[in-house]
């Protein structure tokens, strides 16, 4: 009898072991799903925008962007402040900075100002926004060529500016850099007309940029020249 009786015991003894590690499992589980579900902080994801308004002056620079913003965490994140940059261009083109946070991509008279202020995404959530980036003697005149853009985000749960999007800024398709409106940002092939506009416009703002004085006085300089070069051509 006293055999079989210790068998038994020597039997269940493993399987207690066993379901303390079952439970432990369980319960580890049960935590890390509870902190995954409800807890996690994520991070933001953007994606390269397909069109921009622009306008380009030698005195200023303002890009307006539609950008969706994806949590992909549990917790809000609240975005305290955003800027855009150009990494690959000299020091002297200062970044832009958030002026605004229009309603349509499109500018027009009947925008209404809104000035910059934070807001949250929710957990797991997109929002679509549109941002307006400025600044003032930026030192930035678009060539007709591709820039690498790179916007910089402040978020609430971390410091300093964390870069939340780098794509390439097709500025060849800036037809009309003295009006504000949108432009596509695909790698379309413009066509010759289209090109040699934009070429004119660009080779414009330079001149401007290199001579500070007034349209009115420069084309004044330019008739006295004309009335002057009366000589025969030789």
């Amino acid at each position: 009898m006293l055999p079989l009786m210790a068998a038994a015991v020597q039997d269940a003894s493993p399987s207690i072991p066993g379901a303390g590690v079952v439970s432990v499992c369980a319960l580890i589980f049960t935590v890390a799903s509870f902190w995954w579900i409800n807890a996690r902080q994520g991070h933001l994801k953007s994606w390269e925008p397909h069109s921009f308004a622009a306008i380009v002056h030698c005195s200023k620079a303002r890009l307006r962007l539609p950008l969706v913003l994806h949590n992909s965490g549990a917790k809000p994140i609240v975005v305290q402040d955003l800027r855009l940059s150009f990494p690959d261009e000299p020091a002297s083109h200062l970044p832009l900075l958030w002026i605004s946070s229009p309603s349509r991509l499109q500018p027009g008279p009947e925008d209404e100002p809104t000035f910059p202020a934070g807001f949250a995404v929710a957990g797991r959530e997109a929002q679509q926004l549109f941002i307006e980036f400025e600044a003032p003697f930026s030192g930035f005149i678009a060539e007709p060529r591709d820039y690498k853009v790179q916007i910089q985000v402040r978020v609430g749960h971390r410091k300093g500016w964390r870069t939340l999007l780098t794509f390439p800024l097709r500025a060849a398709n800036i037809i009309d850099p003295d009006r504000y409106t949108v432009y596509s940002n695909a790698p379309l092939e413009l066509t010759k007309e289209d090109r040699q506009k934009a070429d004119a416009a660009l080779l414009e703002l330079l001149d401007e940029q290199e001579d500070p004085s007034s349209p009115g006085e420069r084309k004044q300089r330019g008739s006295l020249n004309d009335e002057g070069n009366t000589g025969t051509n030789l």
